[in-house]
């Protein structure tokens, strides 16, 4: 791990030119979704803003624990941790994983308690104004859904039967829910407030999400930036060894399977599994390592870069292994069983095999893909990729986003130009939001 630097300091973090910022940075690190990815999130948008310049500070008031998992080990950007405001900028910048959950005030209503970051985030609009504050709020990967498709997605993921879901959904509409979603979405994410850019990262802009929710910021990916972009498609030889984040908890219901369709190749495989859940099974052989205490980062990034094919979750590792342009798998969970079995947040694979679709990826390896995440042929799947048969021997290199002007098509670039825009005019950060709406930067 990348320890944070602490200290007291309070001199103004210089930009890569030796020059003041003009902005003093704080990141609010938390898990919002249930998943740890929000904190990596939060420290992937801090490096973004190192390498613009900005050097970041973790303020966690006097008295005040810091939420749980934040002290990782994680990758830090390079870091100051405070227990009290010291202002050395006339503006400040700060970023959470959806703002609204995490940062904004409580409200006197049900479920309207204020996040993990709450006390911190308006003691800096005190001490610097909320015309010299802007709060950058890292949305859900990929999760541009418009009201009526979230509507659809919470009965699917719910367990409503596709039989049932049109029936179901027009019940829903007549008793007025639909709007009641949009409104209450709107005011949860915090859209009233002027000085927050929310950033909505994905593959590919929705027009239509843009139409319903015009406060919204959608943004190419924000990259990891651990590993170089590929600029090639990637051949790989014999395979030695497999990492696999098995974050999901029926992760253990495909393990069998994907242990005996490494088991079925030669040269053997051996299957690196890190999973922060307690198993009921051991593995069968000494080709599995099961770990499940926090692994370090370096060594993680370490196996995660040699690896000849990596099982990824969720959106960070996912981002992790398409930055990396080297073969992956993605598993992000199911639900129920047999012919009621469904997946869990399948938007984001979802959006990459569109992009990757469009891109004239082999129809094959994406249903490969799209097989494995659903849980479905999984030992087939497995030997496949493993043994390199058909389309495996070219896995596509990292693909870029499409549809997106600079700095929009990265999130890392587009917070660095917020950071940037608000140093230039520190008393305007209800204009520089304005402007980062309006893809104006």
């Amino acid at each position: 791990m990348t320890s944070s630097r602490t200290g007291r300091s309070s001199d103004r973090s210089p930009d890569r030119n030796g020059r003041p910022s003009g902005v003093d940075v704080y990141l609010f690190p938390a898990v919002v979704g249930g998943g740890l990815g929000d904190i990596e999130e939060v420290l992937a948008a801090g490096r973004a803003l190192a390498r613009a310049g900005f050097r970041s500070t973790l303020l966690r008031l006097d008295g005040r624990p810091l939420p749980p998992s934040v002290d990782g080990p994680w990758s830090w950007p390079p870091i100051v941790r405070r227990s009290r405001i010291v202002r050395a900028a006339p503006a400040a910048l700060t970023v959470s994983p959806s703002w609204g959950v995490s940062a904004a005030p409580s409200r006197p209503e049900p479920f309207g308690r204020g996040g993990a970051w709450e006390a911190e985030s308006a003691a800096i609009e005190r001490a610097y104004g909320a015309g010299s504050t802007v709060h950058v709020s890292l949305e859900e990967f990929a999760r541009t859904l418009s009201a009526a498709e979230e509507n659809r997605e919470r009965f699917r993921e719910g367990g409503v039967r596709r039989r049932s879901l049109a029936e179901r959904l027009r019940t829903s509409r007549r008793a007025g829910e639909l709007e009641r979603l949009r409104s209450e979405y709107r005011k949860h994410r915090g859209f009233d407030r002027p000085n927050v850019v929310h950033v909505y990262a994905t593959f590919r802009p929705d027009p239509r999400f843009a139409r319903e929710f015009p406060e919204s910021v959608q943004t190419g990916p924000l990259w990891p930036g651990f590993a170089p972009p590929s600029r090639r498609r990637t051949t790989i030889g014999p395979p030695r060894e497999w990492v696999w984040y098995a974050s999901p908890a029926s992760a253990e219901r495909i393990a069998p399977a994907v242990e005996d369709g490494l088991r079925s190749v030669r040269p053997p495989v051996h299957l690196f599994l890190r999973t922060d859940r307690r198993w009921a099974s051991e593995p069968r052989g000494d080709d599995v390592t099961l770990v499940r205490a926090p692994v370090d980062p370096t060594e993680w990034r370490r196996r995660f870069t040699r690896a000849d094919l990596r099982i990824v979750t969720g959106s960070r590792t996912l981002l992790e292994a398409i930055e990396l342009g080297r073969p992956f798998l993605y598993f992000n969970g199911v639900l129920g069983t047999g012919a009621a079995r469904r997946r869990h947040r399948p938007e984001k694979l979802r959006a990459w095999l569109a992009l990757a679709r469009a891109a004239g990826v082999d129809t094959a390896l994406l249903r490969d893909l799209g097989d494995f995440a659903r849980g479905r042929r999984v030992r087939d799947v497995v030997e496949r990729a493993a043994s390199r048969r058909g389309p495996w021997r070219n896995f596509p290199a990292r693909l870029p986003p499409v549809g997106f002007l600079s700095p929009y098509d990265d999130a890392g670039h587009l917070v660095a130009a917020v950071a940037g825009a608000l140093a230039r005019a520190p008393d305007d950060a209800v204009g520089v939001v304005a402007r980062a709406r309006a893809r104006a930067l």
